[in-house]
């Protein structure tokens, strides 16, 4: 998977994924532009790739905004001239609740980013893949987004649809050189699923993670690095008929009948 001469954007790069992936195109070669909400830790990304001898750029984003998207398609586009991978990362947990009580303006806000932000970044990089003559797209869904689990509507609603916006995208260009292919990690080693933990369990969010990872034949979480391996094969020539389809990496968890809640 060698990427030199190409370049790769990835939101949500300040996460346990993200940085993983941009860590991983930098080490193979291709230029990276980071883009997260949170400028400190898309900066350290950006850091961290630059202190491994790789070519990275941060720009920060709300990716719910289609300004905020435009914004970092042209400062790629300014900084490096094309985009040939585009991982569609950026997401957030929302809240552990039943759906009865699920708060309204935190179901828009997950909708907002994990669907939204999605359906924007394909909208924005698309054209710019269309004028290059080809690219790669992975879209970060999850086997939520397969499946369904208590207290994640909004979460497992907006997976569910992030597929769907990849088999439709995928339709849409594959006889134009362009792959649109999804990844759907169950849980891996990331602050959201600390987080998730915590939820699920204030009182004892270790015995979660034990139970989780138990759940999987593996008997373990993913690593981010793991996830970040499916993502660079998806965007590389091996896959180059690879396109509208998912890859779960869950250590067996949804092959074996259960269902992993999230992941990054």
């Amino acid at each position: 998977m060698d990427f030199t001469g190409k370049v790769a954007l990835i939101t949500g790069g300040g996460g346990g994924i993200g940085r993983a992936t941009a860590l991983g195109f930098a080490l193979r070669g291709a230029k990276v532009m980071v883009v997260d909400a949170d400028a400190d830790a898309g900066r350290a990304t950006a850091d961290i790739v630059v202190q491994q001898g790789g070519a990275c750029g941060f720009t920060q984003a709300d990716v719910t905004q289609s300004a905020s998207v435009k914004d970092y398609v042209k400062a790629t586009l300014d900084a490096y001239g094309r985009i040939d991978c585009f991982f569609n990362n950026a997401g957030i947990e929302g809240s552990v609740t039943p759906t009865q009580d699920y708060d309204e303006a935190m179901f828009d806000k997950v909708i907002a980013v994990n669907l939204k932000g999605v359906f924007l970044g394909m909208r924005n990089v698309i054209p710019v893949m269309l004028a290059q003559g080809g690219g790669a797209i992975v879209n970060t869904a999850s086997v939520a987004g397969l499946f369904g689990g208590p207290g994640m509507s909004a979460y497992v609603a907006s997976k569910h649809g992030v597929i769907g916006l990849t088999k439709v995208a995928s339709a849409d260009v594959a006889g134009q050189g362009i792959r649109v292919n999804a990844v759907c990690p169950g849980p891996v080693e990331t602050r959201m699923m600390r987080s998730l933990e915590s939820m699920r369990n204030p009182n004892d969010p270790e015995a979660v993670h034990k139970a989780y990872a138990a759940s999987a034949p593996s008997g373990r979480y993913t690593l981010p690095e793991e996830v970040a391996g499916v993502v660079l094969y998806l965007c590389s020539d091996l896959a180059g008929n690879v396109t509208g389809t998912q890859i779960v990496v869950d250590g067996g968890r949804s092959g074996s009948g259960g269902a992993a809640p999230t992941r990054r």
